[in-house]
């Protein structure tokens, strides 16, 4: 059984079909038909949904913290122990919400198809803000579309809802809320079963191992953000499912002088500040990682793990030389990440075998990373590179080139590293280094790109870090797009 806060309705489920997600079972199974499906991908966020969860703060203070979703890619088993909030619910005692005011009042609706997902989106703003921020309204709001009103009367709603916000139905209730969740919060393994489907929900590492040492085919659900598309995409049905999101072991951050260790079950939108802090690249790539929606439940380890060949975090990761903790039963291995990656979606992973945290390398000065897609946001990379050099008196001693969208699998570029350690550090021998990759790479074409722009792009990204690290007051690092 699984038990979550509808709002502040207490829901108890056992036999759901696990395949089934959070926006289908809102409008099937409880007729809340408020949440649109538009895309079914993620793509769209007319399916917004904002998820609520006990969070302590910097100060060890219980809070709920307030997140949203896309409900097309969510299973329901991943709101075991937390609260769902739909549009429904912010309507109280006949009185709009005061996020549902300001769209109404900044004429920030027409055909109003999108406008549940745009003020649900605006909701977990206004929760998440102290005050008017328009760079945290565009974060907030890149994940939703609309086709008809255009962005600048929602956006003046955004400041509107944020500006002065009252207090509302959720600040009242907080702390009874908060009571509720804790009186819920998961003791044991809890499990969704259909009869011929299932998902379990283990709550340690130690559980997960058994877990998945006893049924070694079930697919292992983070985020979902790419494993819920089997389903609403290619009609496949996951007989087994083992969630992961309510193990704490592997949602820590820890900092080292040396390292970071990032749990895999880490949500992107939580690595954003140790990453950021450290290689200030990598914080504004993962900006540009599909949308906030998407970041908020999509983990570092499911970015990995899905071994996509246009995953942005594995070139980045690479070129930091980072490492990953594979566990199976109690046995643990750590395997430089550039060698789990064997062919297109094939890994080194063995049976019952999980990768439990990434571990990144602290102290490369020189680490950049760069993204070329179609547009600024919410768009998947083209191509995506990362460079980490060592220069000793204007010699290259160490070089690492990774790159993302060039090959069946994310790759170091070994050919142009070679050409570039031991060289000088100049125009010259950047461009010998440019004529390498074509020696690295035979990228494909496709409806992202074609393969000359791919490795013409590629050998750009290099001379642009040659660039950058001659004049680094330029401000160009990871804006580029085609």
């Amino acid at each position: 059984m699984i038990q979550f806060l509808l709002n502040q309705e207490l829901r108890s489920e056992h036999a759901l079909d696990p395949n089934l997600t959070v926006l289908n079972y809102l409008r099937e199974h409880l007729g809340k038909s408020g949440t649109k499906e538009g895309c079914a991908s993620g793509d769209c966020g007319a399916c917004t949904v904002v998820v609520g969860e006990l969070h302590r703060d910097a100060q060890g203070a219980e809070q709920i913290r307030y997140r949203s979703l896309n409900s097309c890619l969510t299973f329901v088993s991943s709101l075991h122990g937390k609260q769902l909030i739909s549009v429904e619910d912010l309507k109280h005692q006949g009185q709009l919400h005061s996020v549902q005011k300001a769209m109404v009042e900044c004429h920030g609706s027409q055909c109003g198809f999108c406008t549940p997902g745009f003020v649900m989106s605006l909701f977990a703003l206004q929760k998440n803000s102290d005050a008017p921020d328009s760079q945290k309204a565009h974060e907030a709001l890149a994940g939703n579309l609309c086709r008809c009103t255009g962005y600048r009367p929602i956006l003046a709603a955004a400041e509107q809802a944020c500006c002065n916000k009252p207090v509302d139905q959720f600040d009242s209730r907080q702390a009874e809320t908060i009571a509720r969740l804790k009186a819920i919060a998961p003791t044991q393994t809890g499990e969704l079963n259909s009869g011929d489907k299932r998902c379990l929900v283990p709550l340690t590492v130690a559980d997960l191992a058994d877990l998945y040492d006893a049924y070694p085919q079930a697919r292992l659900l983070a985020g979902g953000t790419d494993l819920a598309l089997e389903v609403t995409q290619f009609h496949r049905t996951l007989p087994v499912m083992i969630y992961v999101g309510n193990i704490e072991e592997m949602k820590r951050i820890e900092d080292f002088d040396d390292r970071l260790e990032i749990g895999a079950a880490t949500a992107l939108s939580d690595c954003y500040t140790a990453l950021h802090h450290e290689y200030p690249d990598f914080g504004d790539l993962l900006h540009r990682f599909a949308s906030l929606q998407i970041r908020n439940q999509g983990t570092l380890g499911g970015n990995i793990g899905n071994a996509s060949p246009i995953g942005d975090s594995p070139p980045l990761l690479i070129a930091l030389g980072a490492q990953i903790v594979l566990c199976k039963g109690d046995v643990r291995r750590t395997l430089a990440l550039e060698d789990y990656f064997i062919d297109y979606r094939v890994t080194a992973r063995q049976d019952s075998e999980f990768i439990e945290k990434i571990i990144v390398p602290k102290g490369h000065a020189l680490f950049r990373a760069y993204k070329v897609s179609k547009r600024l946001d919410d768009d998947i990379s083209a191509v995506c590179a990362a460079f980490n050099l060592k220069i000793d008196n204007g010699v290259i001693s160490e070089a690492r080139a990774a790159f993302g969208g060039m090959a069946a699998t994310p790759k170091r570029a070994k050919s142009c590293e070679a050409a570039l350690v031991g060289a000088t550090w100049n125009a010259a021998t950047v461009e010998k280094a440019c004529a390498a990759l074509a020696e690295d790479f035979t990228p494909l074409s496709d409806f992202r790109a074609s393969k000359e722009y791919r490795l013409l792009s590629a050998q750009n990204l290099l001379r642009k870090y040659f660039i950058e690290l001659q004049t680094p007051h330029i401000e160009t690092r990871v804006t580029a797009y085609v």
